[in-house]
Order: structure tokens, then C-alpha cells, then sequence
């Protein structure tokens, strides 16, 4: 299709469609659909696309969309859909089954803070709640790192040796609502990419199974091993896949994270989404004046890249970490899995930075001062809290 000026949900509107059309000559597609801003236009765009093979379903709730999604999945179809913020809580136990039920339904989130309070405003927490749900969870930078990743995550999830659901999350507004510059694909190279869906335990007439049933504690270890051996399947998957669109699409989309002027870095700030962008243009501007200063930006979730995670940070002294969540009680999310994973390194100085809650703007002039006061620390503390200045 070439490129064209579009809004992040636009572009990931575009995606899902072909996505779902190219499974035509198989069980087709069904999207269960509910609007919540910021993804309404998201659900619009797929209303508006003809199908050969597929349906978008309104329905009266979000808990009944993911319901839409796993009874399509369950019947062999590629499912998609897309939501944000209490309507992703509100799904919660729907997102938990097809999880538990190793359904390859790829789902998007519109970050927004959860409420009360009500706010529209990106915050991760949405996304972030659902991260022991036995979903794959990815974090787009831009426009671009969206519509790439959208396909990468169909091709995991969909895997034999993944099988599992998987959720792409993006800022709500920041790259929802703004136009952006993208290489869009074309149906034909979507077709390429994605072969037909086949979900190996789908129901059949011809053999009768049932879905759900009580199963004893035995049987409930084996499958949470189960789930647990295909998550670590993911990172080889996707090492796959990212070759493969490469030879289709003539770009290399990043994998689990991008380490970015590490090699020499003595401090490495760790940051995903659309802060990322913003981190990579002061990382470059300190550089230039001579600081060993790298970055990594996030991009898989779940399952977490530990192993990427050691190797990207091998030199550094002071690792930061921009948390655009907040679990209570302990801190960043994104923090706690750093921490955890660097556990055996005690002379890293390993510090968490809550900025952003609730869309409040992480500016040039957060971060450097993030840096200085990462720099300046001979031990870590509990959070730190950076608020917009009012």
C-alpha cells in the first residue's frame, strides 16, 4: 500500500482487517467489538471493512467482546479486538480464560489511566494489571513499531509452540489520536506473512469435546507448566518471525528490546512506548557532550527478556527505570521486573522513576534530570516520584 499520513488508530485498524481477512481461505475471522475512548475509532474502522470471511460484533459490554473473541477462537477463527482502561478491567475474567484456554486472540490496548478518578490520559496500569494472565505483552514506541507488531504478535500467538493470546499496548492520544508517517501494508504481503489460522483444539461436531470443565489439582499444575514451557518458546518465535517480515516487508522491526549505545554506557535509562522517543533524543544529546550514557527501550512485557535484559546492560553502574504505572505499595512495574532480574548484580545501582501517571507529559527536561539524579546516587531508595510541575 505504501505509506500514508494516518492515526495510530488507524493504523492499527488497518492491520487487524487484513489480518483477519487474509484467514479467508480458512475459518475466516470475528472481532468482538466494544468502544471506549481512546479505541473507538479502532472498532469504527473494522466495522466499516467488508469481510469476505469474518464479522464484527457490537455487543453490550466489553466482558461480552472478549467473550466474542474466545467463542471464535474456539471455532478455529482468527479473533481480534481492542480496548483501554475500565473496559479492560471489566474484561478481566473473560482475558484470564482465554488465556487459560491457549486461545491466539491478539487484542489491542489504548493505554489510559484506569478510574476513579476519570481520566482519559495515558497511563499503563490498564495493561499492566493483567500481567500474571497468561497473555504475551508488547509495548509500541510509534505509528510504525505498531502496525509491525501487530502482525509479529499474530504470527507468535498463533505459533503451535506458543499458542497463546496476545496483547499489543499503545499511548492512548499520544500515538492513537496524532498523524503519523507509515509504511502500511498491502493484503497481499499480509497474506504472505500470516499463514491460515489453525488452532489445534478447536471444537468439532465431528468430535464433541467440552471447554472448561473442574479438573483436580494435578491436572491444573501440568497446565500452568504447560503454559508457562510455551511463553518460553515466545522469544525464539519471535526471533523467527522478525526474519521472515523482513523478507517480505523490506524492514526490520526491533524484538524483545532495542539496546540503543550500550556497548561503553556506565548509565542506562530503561523506558518503553512513546517515551522512549523522547529518552533516545537526550540520551543522544549527552552523548555528544561526552557522557557514557545509553538506553534500552521495552518492547516485550511478558514473557520478560531477562537473559536481553543482562546482556544489554553489561557495563552499566546506574540503571533508571521510567515507570508510567504505579503498583501500590511496591512501585513501577516495569521497575520490579528490572530489579528482579538483576538481582545478582548488588554494585548496580538500580533506581525507579514514576513519571507520566495519568498522561502528565515526560519532557527533555524530566529525563535530564532524571539522569542527574541517577548519576549522583551511590544506592538505590524506594520510587522516586516525578510530577508535572504545576
Amino acid at each position: 500500500m505504501g505509506k500514508a499520513l494516518v492515526t495510530g488508530n488507524n493504523a492499527a485498524g488497518h492491520t487487524l482487517a487484513l489480518a483477519g481477512e487474509a484467514n479467508r481461505d480458512a475459518r475466516g475471522c470475528a472481532c468482538g467489538a466494544y468502544p471506549i475512548t481512546p479505541q473507538t475509532e479502532i472498532i469504527e474502522f473494522l466495522r466499516s471493512f467488508e469481510f469476505s470471511k469474518g464479522r464484527v460484533v457490537p455487543v453490550e459490554s466489553e466482558h461480552s467482546a472478549m467473550g466474542v473473541c474466545i467463542g471464535a477462537s474456539l471455532a478455529g477463527g482468527r479473533s481480534f479486538t481492542a480496548s483501554s482502561s475500565n473496559g479492560l478491567a471489566y474484561m478481566v475474567e473473560n482475558i484470564f480464560a482465554a488465556g487459560f484456554y491457549r486461545l491466539p486472540i491478539v487484542m489491542i490496548s489504548v493505554n489510559r489511566t484506569l478510574g476513579p478518578p476519570w481520566n482519559i490520559w495515558v497511563d499503563q496500569g490498564d495493561s499492566l494489571m493483567f500481567r500474571d494472565a497468561p497473555w504475551l505483552q508488547f509495548y509500541t514506541e510509534s505509528h510504525q513499531d505498531l502496525v509491525d507488531t501487530i502482525l509479529l504478535a499474530f504470527r507468535v500467538a498463533e505459533d503451535p509452540r506458543v499458542m497463546l493470546p496476545a496483547t499489543v499496548a499503545l499511548d492512548g492520544f499520544v500515538t492513537s489520536h496524532t498523524l503519523m508517517g507509515v509504511e502500511l501494508p498491502d493484503q497481499e504481503q499480509v497474506d504472505a506473512y500470516l499463514p491460515p489460522c489453525h488452532v489445534p483444539h478447536r471444537l468439532q461436531h465431528e468430535h464433541p469435546t467440552a471447554v472448561g470443565g473442574l479438573t483436580w489439582p494435578r491436572e491444573t499444575e501440568r497446565h500452568r507448566r504447560d503454559i508457562q514451557a510455551a511463553m518460553e518458546n515466545v522469544e525464539t518465535v519471535l526471533a523467527e518471525a522478525i526474519d521472515e517480515f523482513e523478507a517480505i516487508f523490506k524492514r526490520r522491526p526491533h524484538g524483545t528490546m532495542s539496546a540503543e549505545h550500550t556497548e561503553d554506557a556506565e548509565v542506562v535509562i530503561i523506558a518503553c512506548n512513546t517515551m522512549a522517543r523522547t529518552l533516545r533524543r537526550v540520551v543522544k544529546e549527552r552523548r555528544e557532550q561526552g557522557e557514557k550514557i545509553g538506553m534500552i527501550k521495552s518492547k516485550l512485557f511478558r514473557p520478560f527478556p531477562r537473559a536481553d535484559l543482562i546482556k544489554g546492560v553489561a557495563n552499566a553502574k546506574h540503571i533508571g527505570v521510567l515507570d508510567r504505572n504505579h503498583s501500590p505499595g511496591s512501585g513501577g512495574i516495569f521497575w520490579q521486573e528490572v530489579a528482579t532480574t538483576l538481582r545478582q548484580k548488588p554494585d548496580i545501582v538500580v533506581q525507579d522513576y514514576l513519571v507520566g501517571l495519568g498522561g502528565g507529559d515526560v519532557t527533555p527536561t524530566i529525563i535530564n534530570e532524571i539522569i542527574d539524579d541517577l548519576v549522583g546516587r551511590s544506592e538505590s531508595s524506594e520510587p522516586v516520584w516525578k510530577e508535572v510541575a504545576v
